[in-house]
């Protein structure tokens, strides 16, 4: 069964939070914790979003630009009641790249989020198959944007290029299990990081002028869960909530010449899943798994044209030995939204796809 819940927590890899709510990439599971003995994978993803849409008439092209995640994780017991995992992902990123070409307002806008974070927990078992889970993360975030604004806007452009901040929050968590059917329920909340930015803005007010920011990267819940329902068949999913809400990126010459900020959400978000897995034989495992993320009906920002979104995926896990190697697909139906210079953004989609390599020893 052990294999199955591998192939069912494999899925995450192939688009992580892909367009899921703000600017997530990664669900932050803790399922690494419940690994056998001294363990470690190494996964890397691939999605590929296409997303457009149209104002003042003229159509935008694909601005959402490809990216590729790579996560490390390794996990040791340190005594019978107490495990340790250490995770390094990239929990939060953006790509936008509005093509150059063409009459859309904001024809040539780029920004970029790029973020690495190492994450050390610790599982402490109780009786009654009951464990507490605590920990560190360390997040290290910057971003930069270019915005050159085009009639019938206010010809207006806009640079920023953030400064590299590293800080820190923590994970608190509790567990149930009861192994004889493989049931498992895990519920962790990850507190909030808040970065302290110097800003580098040009604008119509100057040019490489420093100001500072704070962006608070939000607090979440976590809630996963399995079981077993019949031989070699598993259940699974999970319910994460994000506190959007309290995400805003808002440097002080962008608010004056523009106003208001330049990245924030309205209302924060729950993204559920839902799956099915089963082992084959003794070496192939598979699994296939729902995702769904309802819109808030918020108006968007230009840099993230998106509410809400639907995902189906599937993935096949191959067993030899103390290898274990899972290939995955996922695709998501990426939720139509209206930004605030009245474009609107619909039936867009998008592909992901992974691969992980696991190891016991």
């Amino acid at each position: 069964m052990r294999r199955v819940v591998w192939a069912a927590s494999a899925l995450a890899l192939t688009a992580g939070g892909a367009l899921a709510g703000g600017i997530e990439r990664t669900n932050q599971s803790v399922g690494i914790l419940f690994e056998k003995g001294r363990y470690a994978e190494l996964s890397f993803g691939h999605f590929a979003p296409d997303v457009s849409g149209t104002a003042f008439g003229q159509a935008s092209g694909d601005m959402a630009g490809d990216w590729t995640g790579v996560s490390l994780a390794y996990k040791q017991a340190l005594s019978d009641t107490l495990d340790l995992a250490i995770i390094f992902d990239q929990p939060i990123g953006a790509n936008v790249d509005y093509p150059a070409t063409g009459t859309y307002a904001l024809r040539g806008t780029t920004a970029e989020v790029d973020a690495n974070a190492i994450t050390a927990l610790l599982r402490y078992k109780l009786p009654s198959n009951v464990s507490l889970i605590g920990g560190v993360r360390a997040l290290r975030t910057k971003g930069v944007v270019s915005i050159p604004l085009s009639a019938p806007l206010p010809p207006i452009t806009y640079d920023m290029q953030s400064s590299t901040e590293t800080d820190f929050g923590y994970v608190l968590g509790i567990a149930w299990e009861k192994p004889e059917i493989a049931a498992r329920v895990a519920l962790t909340y990850n507190s909030a990081i808040t970065h302290d930015f110097t800003a580098t803005e040009t604008s119509p007010l100057g040019a490489n002028r420093v100001s500072g920011f704070e962006t608070e990267v939000p607090q979440s819940l976590n809630l996963e869960f399995q079981t077993g329902v019949a031989a070699d068949t598993l259940l699974f999913g999970s319910i994460r909530w994000v506190d959007w809400s309290a995400f805003k990126i808002a440097p002080d010459d962008y608010a004056t010449v523009l106003g208001g900020s330049l990245v924030d959400y309205k209302s924060d978000v729950t993204t559920y899943t839902l799956g099915l897995g089963r082992k084959f034989n003794e070496t192939w495992s598979g699994a296939v798994i729902l995702g769904y993320e309802d819109p808030n009906g918020d108006i968007t920002g230009n840099l993230g044209p998106h509410d809400g979104m639907k995902s189906v995926g599937l993935a096949a896990t191959y067993t030899r030995d103390n290898l274990k190697i899972t290939g995955g697909l996922r695709y998501v139906e990426i939720g139509d939204a209206t930004t605030r210079i009245g474009a609107e953004f619909a039936d867009n989609s998008g592909w992901g796809a992974g691969i992980r390599i696991g190891m016991s020893f």
